[in-house]
């Protein structure tokens, strides 16, 4: 068992996983969650239970949070029955959540006047990448406090690094999101426009993804559609939460994100449509009631006749 006690407060699709690797790995747990069933799965396995986040910091060393926006991170680390109300002088709160920088930047500062240390250690590879441990973890806080902590984040990421200071780890996240969300969107565009046409989805991604075309999103995310698998990874509503922060990041910073701008558009209608719980891949979904066309593993019959009947 390790030396250090840590507390995890966010047994989400992203936090659970997380918590359970560290668990394998040696670490001692404490655990907190509004839901009881993430909490039961992980005292199975040898975690404490933690009453409230002020209990989980009472009994911890180092805090996690992985909460799903900026709100919930400052009622959890500030709020009544916080971890700042038990955090012990000298503790470390690794914030994981994907919130706005400077709401990071906000916390650290009131974390720093009870003498507790913070770092905004935000995360991307989804699901899948919190199962395997493979996440990439880009971290903002002080390099002595990242130091410390890097064996223990290196447990949940394949690739852990600082990126500068606090903030620079959810500055460097909106960067990812826009980037991911983008890149959704292109591969919607390409593959409803080529699927229309008469081609396989499958044979159209077997050319293109070891090309200058290809990406981490392609590979990830065009099987998924193929299959209409939509079941989440990561929700179209925290998508939607990222790309609001950027934007609202760029405002503030005076920097146009004209295209970021406008999947922040296509999110928000595809909330009200009822679809923010499906994976972020079903943004294709939007641009198939477009083009009144759904793409299939199996395309429409290549043929001459077909494409001169849609010129």
């Amino acid at each position: 068992m390790k030396s250090e006690i840590i507390g995890f407060i966010g047994l989400g699709i992203m936090g659970k996983p997380m918590a359970m690797n560290l668990i394998k790995a040696g670490y001692e747990l404490v655990v907190y969650n509004r839901s009881e069933s993430p909490i039961n799965e992980l005292v199975k396995l040898g975690a404490e239970k933690g009453s409230s986040p002020e209990d989980v910091a009472q009994k911890s060393d180092i805090i996690i949070t992985m909460l799903p926006d900026s709100p919930d991170v400052e009622e959890v680390i500030l709020g009544k029955n916080g971890v700042l109300k038990g955090a012990k002088k000298g503790a470390i709160i690794i914030d994981m959540s994907s919130i706005a920088p400077f709401v990071s930047r906000k916390i650290a500062k009131e974390a720093s006047e009870y003498g507790v240390e913070m770092l905004d250690a935000p995360v991307s590879g989804g699901e899948t990448g919190a199962i395997e441990g493979t996440l990439a973890i880009m971290v903002g806080g002080k390099k002595e406090i990242f130091d410390r902590c890097y064996n223990l984040l290196k447990v949940m990421g394949r690739s852990v690094k600082r990126v500068g200071e606090i903030g620079a780890g959810n500055f460097t996240k909106l960067a990812n999101q826009i980037i991911v969300s983008l890149n959704i969107v292109a591969v919607s565009e390409a593959f409803i426009l080529g699927t229309k046409a008469g081609l396989n989805p499958q044979d159209i991604y077997d050319v293109i993804k070891d090309g200058l075309a290809g990406s981490r999103v392609l590979e990830t995310k065009a099987p998924l559609i193929f299959e209409r698998n939509f079941k989440p990874g990561f929700k179209i509503k925290l998508q939607k939460k990222d790309i609001d922060n950027a934007v609202l990041t760029a405002k503030d910073l005076k920097v146009p994100v004209p295209f970021t701008s406008l999947i922040q558009q296509v999110l928000a209608a595809l909330v009200n449509q009822g679809k923010d719980e499906l994976d972020h891949s079903a943004i294709i979904r939007f641009f198939e009631s477009l083009a009144g066309f759904e793409v299939k593993k199996e395309g429409l019959k290549f043929n001459n006749d077909f494409l001169k009947k849609i010129k």
